[in-house]
């Protein structure tokens, strides 16, 4: 009853429905309002009707699917009617805007005549890129997506039929790579012969079943050649040339059953009679043919497979139709092909098979997922699928001939796919290919520990630095074997033994001896002690062109090494700390964040500077706001002096520099405040780098911004070294590791 109210509360607190229409463009102004209607409408209007190519240009078609039912098959439920699927084809929509960026509009037809429907959907396609059926009863869906291919110039696509079969087809390729059995070897029974069933057994013959060992069953049993009874054109393609009369006797010895059927068709004695290392698909919902439990309770050597996501390995087709619907839109694919379903899974299949990144986990609990028997296909909200499927897809739509806009630059698709997901992939790329063209040597003092070694691995692959581990050679090499990495002809030191250690501890020692360091304490240090002053020392010989640690240490712990070993800069009073926050559609550098608690004057003018500098690195053009809680003397106090006088020092020091303060937050980041209200302000605009007046203001901001403002934090990130020293945090994933470590290589190119 709780799950019941939920669902309803769900669907009907605040704007009712799950749905909303936005526009794209400004509508603010009359000449908004002249543009977007008459007269202005009328230009894109005659140009459509000279090049009908030109409405992918000029409208919503090339990412507008529709989502269009009769309600005849809703979910378990049953012929509901067109209204009562309305919830589910407007939950289509979500996941297609949260998974792939796809505007979608829900059709509900109120006709149980299919070729009413078709006649709907062909009278829509001008509005439309793409059709998706959703929930449409066997065996009517059939003839309604055959008639629809063979008279539609764009992608039809019923999820109910290929969505399941797709996913599953993708999941067994991995499960039969697991037990070592060949597709053309195995016998497999398909009990459901519905829409789904139907595509499913399609898919795993072009996968290379042979078609007289695959075994279809309905409630009347198997489908055999001759049977008279409940049969139709469709069930007949499975027609087999067998003894075999029920499931029970199909299952005895088989290699896989597929379930699309109900709950609990499958038995405990049927799993105990299949052959060994059997693989079952129970994808009836929201209760499987046989639960997970079940089934290992009757054979330990049983791999399966529900639609359920509180059971490994979940069948859900979210993996397959917005990535596909992407790759078809994208490349104005005219349909979609049996070669792009096949690329689908392949790369489904593949993208399984690689290491799970620790955000995907976050995502699921914190749970471990490595390629096997309870992980045979990729979770839902793993972000990678739309970088893997929607581009195989494009291709396939380009290499079969039915893409009309093809893709030239694969690598620069896959980015603009990134940049889809957030402002946040977009920086983080551009930084990464920033890296890219010219890695360089870091090092990381913590190379024993797990996360780094995985992430070096990445960095490695991706050609984004070349990673030094510190530490001790024989625990490293065995804790890369432990997590199964490919890190061979990764350099490995262990301060202990390294040639240079005598050397870097007498440096160390003239460094430091007049602050109490002996040199027997020096030596102790940089052999035995902290590995973060060996790595700082290795930077600072010029055996590493940057250091990246902090992982199993605290903020200071790394902070201090770095400025006994490198030091600042010459002429500057202090290093700084800054944060690049992330937001949807826009990045803001906030500083002074991390390191100095209460500047002065000088101390927020340098904190300004090296924040341009670094916005100047990141190319993004800096301007500069000052803040306090006073606006340009509305309030005379030594606090707003200070940062009045830091404005002073930084365009005495920088008079190229956007810059302008004292202000306050909200002045620096609302245009119209500032044009209206201080048109004198040499800031124009919203400001992109805000420098905060103390410690206590900075570190509050960024944090309340990271997790009430659902900005991505990137950083800290240090200023104002003598060469590039990054920190992480303690709780940092790989993915995190890797963008830093590219950010500290973009940093060392500029040294």
């Amino acid at each position: 009853m709780t799950k019941k109210l939920d669902a309803l509360e769900y669907h009907s607190m605040g704007r009712k429905g799950k749905i909303e229409v936005i526009s794209t463009k400004p509508c603010q102004t009359a000449r908004d309002l002249s543009l977007a209607y008459s007269p202005g409408v009328a230009e894109p209007c005659l140009a459509i009707e000279k090049n009908p190519a030109d409405a992918y240009k000029y409208t919503a078609k090339g990412n507008l699917v529709a989502v269009v039912s009769n309600g005849t098959a809703v979910l378990g439920l049953g012929n509901l009617g067109a209204l009562a699927s309305k919830p589910v084809m407007e939950g289509k929509g979500i996941l297609f805007k949260r998974f792939a960026d796809i505007d979608v509009f829900d059709i509900e037809l109120d006709t149980e005549n299919p070729d009413e429907i078709i006649r709907a959907c062909q009278l829509l396609e001008p509005t439309f890129g793409g059709i998706n059926l959703e929930d449409i009863k066997a065996p009517e869906c059939f003839y309604i997506e055959e008639e629809l291919k063979r008279t539609m110039n764009i992608p039809v696509f019923h999820d109910d039929q290929h969505g399941t079969a797709i996913i599953s087809s993708a999941a067994l390729i991995n499960a039969l790579y697991l037990v070592n059995k060949k597709m053309e070897d195995i016998r497999i029974v398909v009990n459901g012969a519905g829409a789904s069933a139907n595509s499913c057994a399609k898919l795993a013959i072009s996968l290379g079943v042979k078609p007289n060992n695959m075994i279809m069953c309905d409630t009347k049993g198997v489908i055999y050649k001759g049977r008279v009874e409940g049969m139709n054109p469709y069930k007949a393609l499975f027609a087999a040339d067998t003894h075999f009369r029920t499931l029970e006797e199909a299952a005895a010895g088989a290699d896989v059953l597929f379930g699309l059927s109900a709950k609990d068709a499958f038995t405990p004695e049927m799993v105990a009679s299949m052959a060994p290392n059997p693989i079952i698909f129970a994808m009836a919902n929201p209760d499987p043919e046989i639960t997970p439990e079940v089934a290992h309770s009757v054979r330990k050597d049983v791999i399966i497979a529900t639609g359920r996501s509180d059971y490994p390995n979940q069948v859900n087709n979210v993996l397959g139709f917005p990535f596909i619907f992407r790759g078809a839109l994208d490349v104005h694919a005219s349909s979609i092909n049996e070669e792009m379903k096949l690329a689908a899974v392949h790369a489904l299949a593949k993208l399984a098979r690689e290491e799970v990144p620790d955000s995907v986990c976050k995502a699921y609990g914190n749970v471990k997922f490595t390629f096997g028997r309870d992980y045979i296909i990729p979770k839902p909200f793993d972000s990678r699928v739309l970088l893997h499927v929607a581009p195989a897809i494009a291709q396939a739509a380009m290499d079969s001939g039915v893409a009309r806009q093809p893709i030239e630059d694969m690598a620069k698709y896959i980015e603009l796919l990134e940049s889809t997901q957030g402002k946040s992939k977009e920086i983080t790329r551009h930084i990464i290919n920033k890296a890219k063209s010219d890695p360089k040597r870091i090092v990381f003092p913590e190379g024993d520990n797990e996360k780094i070694l995985r992430a070096a691995q990445n960095l490695i692959e991706e050609g984004i630095a070349i990673p030094i581990l510190v530490g001790n050679e024989d625990k490293i090499r065995s804790v890369i074997a432990e997590l199964g990495l490919d890190l061979n002809g990764v350099t490995i030191i262990d301060p202990a033994t390294y040639e240079k250690s005598d050397e870097y501890a007498e440096e160390l020692f003239r460094l430091r001896q007049r602050k109490g360091l002996t040199l027997s304490e020096a030596k102790r240090v940089i052999t035995r002690k902290s590995r973060t002053h060996f790595g700082c020392m290795m930077v600072r010989q010029g055996d590493a062109d940057t250091l990246l640690a902090g992982i199993d240490t605290h903020y200071p712990e790394t902070i201090r090494p770095a400025l006994e070993v490198i030091g600042k800069k010459d002429g500057l009073s202090s290093v700084h700390g800054l944060y690049m926050m992330v937001f949807k559609n826009k990045v803001v550098l906030l500083a002074d964040t991390t390191v100095c608690i209460d500047p002065t004057p000088e101390e927020l003018a340098e904190t300004a500077i090296l924040a341009a500098e670094k916005a100047t690195i990141l190319d993004i053009e800096p301007t500069v706001a000052m803040l306090s809680f006073s606006n340009f003397g509305s309030v005379n106090h030594p606090l707003t002096s200070k940062v009045k006088k830091a404005v002073e020092i930084v365009k005495k020091r920088a008079p190229e520099l956007i810059v302008d303060g004292e202000m306050q937050s909200d002045t620096a980041v609302v245009t119209e405040i500032l044009q209206k209200s201080f048109p004198f302000a040499s800031l124009k605009e919203a400001a992109n780098i805000l420098i905060f007046p103390d410690l206590n203001s900075g570190n509050i901001c960024y944090k309340l911004l990271h997790h009430l403002g659902e900005a991505e934090a990137i950083g800290p990130i240090l200023m104002g070294m003598n060469k590039p020293v990054h920190v992480l945090q303690r709780g940092d994933d790989v993915n995190d590791i890797v963008n830093m470590a590219a950010l500290a290589v973009v940093d060392a190119q500029n040294c």
